[in-house]
This record gives C-alpha cells, sequence and structure tokens, in this order.
C-alpha cells in the first residue's frame, strides 16, 4: 500500500514531464553565469513578478538569507513575526552569519502583525539600540493568506519610515492561487501584485510548485548582486545547476494554476474530519490544515501519528496536527486520511 504523505508538500516526486525537462536541459557552469538554463529561470521568474533580477539558490532558508543580509549589515535588526520561517525555523541564520538582530512580534490570529507593533517596534536612531532597516513578512503564514488591504498597509508604513521590505513568499502561489479565486483573476498577476509591495521576494519552487530543489530570490539588480555575493560566502553557488532550474521552470509553466487543486483537497479533509469528538478543525484556506486535538482526543493523541502511519498516512504533530496537500495527493489518499482518523478516535 503507497503511503499518502500529508507531512509536508516539500516531499514532492517531479512529474515524469518534469524529469524530461530536466534531462533535457542545456546546462553550463552557473559560477561563470553562463548555465543557459539558470539563466532563463531567473529571467523568468523576475519578469514573472516584475523585479529586475533574480538569484537561484538551493534553498528557501537560503534565500531569505541572502536577502536579508543584503537589505541589512551589522548592527542592523529586521523586524518580523514570531511565527515566520526566517525567524523561527532558520537556525538563527541572519544573527548568527551576518550580526543582524531579529525584533520579533506576535500574530494576530489571521497571520498579520499589528501596524501598530510594527510601528512601535521600530527603534530611534539611537547609538543604544540595532538601527531598524527592514520589515519581513510571510504569504502564505501557516496556510493563511495575508491579505492584500493590510500588505498595502504594513509596506506602505514601512517605507514612511525608511525601512526596506522582504517577503518569504516560499508559497507565494498558493496565496495568489488562492486570492485569485476570490478575486476572479488570474493567479500570475495576483502574484505580481502581492510581490509589487516588496523590495524583495523569496519564492520556494520545491514546495507546492514540485520541482525537487530550489528557490529564488528577487529583487533589484543592486540587490541581487550583493545577495550573488553572500550566496557563495554561503556555500549556494552550483555548477550545473540548469538540471535543477529547469525542473523549477517547468513548474512555473505547468504547476501553478493546479495548486487550486491542492486547497480543495485540503477542504475536502477538513470537511470529513469535522464532527469527530475533541478534534477541532481550522478550516484551511490553501493546503495547509491544522487539527487541534481537546478533551477525549486529546488524551489519546499519543498513538494516533504512528497509528495513522500504519494506515499508510503520514502526519507530523501531537496535540496540534499539520496536514498539507500537494500533487502527489488524490481525492482517494484523502479519504483514506479521513477513515484511517475516524478510525482512530471510535476505538
Amino acid at each position: 500500500m503507497k503511503a499518502i504523505d500529508l507531512r509536508s508538500d516539500t516531499v514532492t516526486r517531479p512529474t515524469d514531464a518534469m524529469r524530461a525537462a530536466m534531462g533535457a536541459a542545456p546546462l553550463g557552469d552557473d559560477v561563470f553565469g553562463d548555465d543557459p538554463s539558470v539563466n532563463a529561470l531567473q529571467e523568468k521568474i523576475a519578469g514573472l513578478l516584475g523585479f529586475e533580477a533574480a538569484l537561484f539558490v538551493p534553498t528557501g532558508t537560503q534565500s531569505n538569507l541572502c536577502g536579508i543580509l543584503s537589505h541589512c549589515q551589522r548592527g542592523d535588526e529586521y523586524i518580523v513575526g514570531q511565527m515566520q520561517h526566517c525567524y523561527r525555523w532558520e537556525g538563527g541564520g541572519a544573527a548568527v552569519f551576518g550580526s543582524v538582530q531579529p525584533q520579533p512580534l506576535d500574530h494576530q490570529p489571521d497571520g498579520t502583525l499589528a501596524l501598530g507593533a510594527i510601528e512601535g517596534a521600530i527603534k530611534p536612531d539611537d547609538p543604544h539600540f540595532a538601527r531598524s532597516r527592514l520589515l519581513a513578512l510571510e504569504n502564505t503564514l501557516g496556510g493563511k493568506v495575508l491579505p492584500m488591504a493590510y500588505l498595502q498597509q504594513a509596506t506602505a508604513l514601512a517605507r514612511s519610515k525608511g525601512l526596506s521590505t522582504h517577503l518569504d513568499g516560499a508559497r507565494l502561489f498558493n496565496a495568489a492561487v488562492a486570492q485569485a479565486a476570490a478575486n476572479g483573476s488570474d493567479a500570475r498577476a495576483e502574484a505580481r501584485r502581492i510581490a509589487g509591495l516588496f523590495d524583495s521576494v523569496s519564492v520556494c519552487f520545491s514546495k507546492g510548485l514540485g520541482a525537487p530543489v530550489g528557490s529564488a530570490l528577487c529583487g533589484s539588480k543592486e540587490l541581487i548582486a550583493r545577495a550573488r555575493r553572500i550566496r557563495k560566502m554561503a556555500g549556494g553557488a552550483m555548477r550545473q545547476s540548469g538540471v535543477l532550474a529547469a525542473a523549477a521552470s517547468h513548474a512555473l509553466d505547468h504547476h501553478v494554476d493546479r495548486l487550486a487543486a491542492d486547497h480543495a483537497l485540503a477542504r475536502r479533509l477538513a470537511e470529513g474530519l469535522a464532527g469527530i469528538e475533541g478534534v477541532q478543525v481550522e478550516p484551511p484556506q490553501t493546503n495547509i490544515l491544522f487539527v487541534d486535538l481537546v478533551g477525549p482526543a486529546r488524551e489519546k493523541s499519543a498513538g494516533l501519528v504512528d497509528a495513522l502511519a500504519r494506515e499508510g498516512v503520514l502526519a507530523t504533530g501531537l496535540y496540534r496536527l499539520r496536514f498539507v496537500t500537494h500533487l502527489d495527493v488524490d481525492a482517494a489518499g484523502i479519504d483514506r486520511a479521513i477513515a484511517a482518523m475516524r478510525a482512530y478516535f471510535r476505538a
């Protein structure tokens, strides 16, 4: 029995068409700047999101690191949310490698940072304080789409205070697809609208878009030139990386609009789990579903993940479970996950 893997959208495997694109990719040496597949990808993602330039990097963590360190110097700080990836789950890289201090803020229930909290965190020009230089946001955050009006207000506030802005858009295209569905518009146009509010944007190809490896940092030519130097220092400059870039380029061409199917499967899972005693389902906005276990369900939580695995359903969590849908998940797998959850809590 093939397992249905709902641990993350990072577990996807390249499709046959993507593998063919990888095999046919023309190659060069990207450190010399002459890998045609890398250059084509960088031009494609920069043009798609409305930036002058882009840089292909191995991981989203490195993309965020290059972005933050391209905006900030030693003794500077970036304002960021407590649950954002570039603060909580990237090993403190900006502080460790760049001596850039994070100023984390609590999130509101919708994932945003209160505008008043952002403004209050900006330090005066005083030698007692780190220099406030950057506002970093993430969209989606835990599967939540940050409202466009909020993004406009937050980035305008940052600009008015002399701060640059960076978006961790690891799942930017999930946000864009959801926004397009709500507005009756085009997902690529929505992605460009979101990205256009920021000075730099990091986009991940290896999550919902389904490529095996890679992210891109987009920004001005000057910022990307700085980021390229940082990528080199961080060991991220690759050689014949066009094999990987071709997969990312294929994903941009073929896997953006299909993200709507992942969102529909997350809703299917949420609906199927509704009504189980002690299982509180947070309605998903995109492809990430959180389930909180309370009361009698919480008492049985210790063995749940292992029991699901025995039924061929892979998930993460204990009292709070996270399920993530992606291109390797289908309706039959979702229904198996629902049946396994219901069977466990009936026992």
